[in-house]
């Protein structure tokens, strides 16, 4: 029961970084099937990411713990960056666009921190489906719920949206890369 308990928290604590992250691509005033991809994307990144990281397992977790935060939080600068960039373009529509490779890069760069706790749950020999599920289903949600609430957000502030949104993300990135 501790266990579970424990994976919970876990899977919860890594849902809640997409949920906040999504915040800001939810401002992008995104479809509804655009959100679902979206949130199912990042939910099957946190089901692979910390399988591999348990896979990897302890041999790797010196190294892989700081690379994969600075790799995670500089995809979110470089994403941030590219939304902020293009609210001060006079272009009707987006550079960024959440499909195709930028969905990736994005589901990869909320998820590499489920990499990280993969390696911990494989050092101390928690049961795989269990945690890998959880974490994903968890996510999954969370990030929906935040691109809703972000797209939301986006329909009462218009034009600005985007501009918060890269901030956000911006802020993400920087605080995975420089705890405080």
């Amino acid at each position: 029961m501790h266990e579970i308990v424990t994976i919970m928290i876990m899977a919860a604590a890594l849902g809640m970084d997409a949920f906040s992250v999504t915040l800001g691509m939810g401002m992008l005033g995104l479809t509804g099937k655009q959100v679902f991809r979206i949130g199912l994307t990042i939910g099957a990144f946190h089901v692979f990411m910390p399988l591999l990281g348990m896979i990897t397992g302890q041999w790797l977790s010196g190294k892989y713990d700081v690379i994969a935060t600075y790799i995670g939080g500089g995809l979110l600068l470089i994403i941030g960056v590219q939304m902020l960039l293009a609210s001060f373009s006079e272009e009707e529509h987006s550079k960024l666009k959440p499909v195709g490779i930028g969905l990736l890069l994005f589901a990869l760069g909320v998820s590499l921190d489920s990499f990280s706790a993969g390696l911990s749950f494989g050092i101390l020999g928690t049961k795989v489906m269990l945690t890998v599920v959880s974490i994903g289903a968890v996510s999954m949600i969370l990030a929906w719920l935040g691109l809703l609430i972000g797209s939301k957000f986006h329909k009462l502030i218009g034009s600005y949206g985007e501009l918060l949104g890269g901030v956000i993300l911006i802020g993400f990135g920087l605080k995975i890369m420089l705890p405080l």
